[in-house]
């Protein structure tokens, strides 16, 4: 079976104002990358756009109104103090949305090995109620619960390694046993969430392994496998998602971690392993931060390469 790329054009029209740092510019470094010969057995498909319903399997259909109410017929509107909208925002996160669940039907249907979705927003910092940090729609926890409904799955896992905590997708999945949320990140730093004594209602449903200002590849390596590889082989996931940030690369202008290239290529080694043994190798990647445009491009490549692998 093939790895599948979803992208769509929509992601280059979500505007965000001059000096931004989630700006188009992201979207077509990846697509270059992608676009050479190493990557050429690639299964490329434009995705979906989600539906309103499908939108609010991990937000309140009144702030799924509310959001695309907000969006501006001309010009830019702030929608808090770093997520801004433009006239294409809204359809840009919805095929953001539809390209985790088209990755969703694929692997579960057993088309594709494997999916990444490189698409633009990002989604893990938008919470049921509440936009945040570059985000809309949290396409990754919609992508939980539509696999749990349309298949008929009960355990799904995410996995994420953005160098910012994903404080919308824990919120999605505080109160869902069968649902886990694991993360590395920094900490301090935005959004503040993220310590590791934020569990879950039940206490084990959320890992979260956080690593200080300064850390490099060997703490990313050593708290993955000791405390995020663990939790989720004793999970066991039926599907395996991923929130594939890279912004934790030593270039990033937005943290202070510390990782090379080769450590994503180590991560995204070691969670096709426990898809491997746990959901028969599905696994759904989709694109979360990374902000220095020669460090997203080669991170982008080398966790592709290894999905194709």
């Amino acid at each position: 079976m093939v790895t599948t790329l979803l992208t769509h054009p929509s992601s280059e029209k979500h505007a965000t104002p001059e000096g931004h740092p989630e700006r188009p510019d992201r979207i077509r470094a990846v697509n270059a990358a992608l676009a050479v010969e190493a990557f050429s057995g690639l299964d490329r498909r434009f995705s979906r756009h989600a539906e309103p319903e499908e939108l609010a399997l991990a937000h309140s259909p009144a702030y799924v109104e509310a959001l695309f109410a907000a969006s501006p017929s001309e010009g830019l509107v702030a929608i808090d103090a770093d997520t801004v909208m433009s006239p294409a925002s809204i359809g840009a996160a919805r095929h953001t949305a539809g390209a985790v669940l088209d990755g969703v039907d694929l692997v579960m249907t057993g088309q594709s090995a494997n999916a990444f979705c490189a698409t633009r927003p990002p989604g893990h910092h938008a919470e049921p109620n509440r936009p945040m940090g570059f985000c809309l729609f949290n396409s990754i926890a919609i992508g939980a619960h539509y696999a749990r409904n349309t298949y008929g799955i009960e355990r799904v896992a995410v996995v994420d390694f953005d160098v910012h905590h994903g404080n919308g997708t824990q919120a999605a999945f505080w109160d869902i046993p069968d649902f886990l949320y694991a993360s590395t990140h920094q900490m301090p730093l935005f959004p503040g969430t993220g310590a590791a004594s934020e569990r879950g209602a039940n206490g084990r449903n959320i890992v979260n392994a956080p690593l200080p200002p300064g850390a490099g590849g060997l703490e990313f390596r050593s708290r993955m496998t000791e405390v995020i590889l663990p939790a989720l082989r004793e999970f066991h996931p039926e599907l395996l998602l991923v929130s594939a940030g890279f912004d934790a690369h030593r270039r990033d202008p937005l943290a202070n971690l510390m990782l090379e290239v080769g450590d994503f290529s180590w991560v995204t080694q070691q969670l096709m392993a426990v898809a491997a043994d746990c959901c028969d190798g599905r696994l759904v990647s989709t694109l979360e931060g990374g902000y220095d445009l020669v460090a997203l491009a080669e991170c982008v490549s080398a966790h592709v390469d290894v999905l194709m692998s």
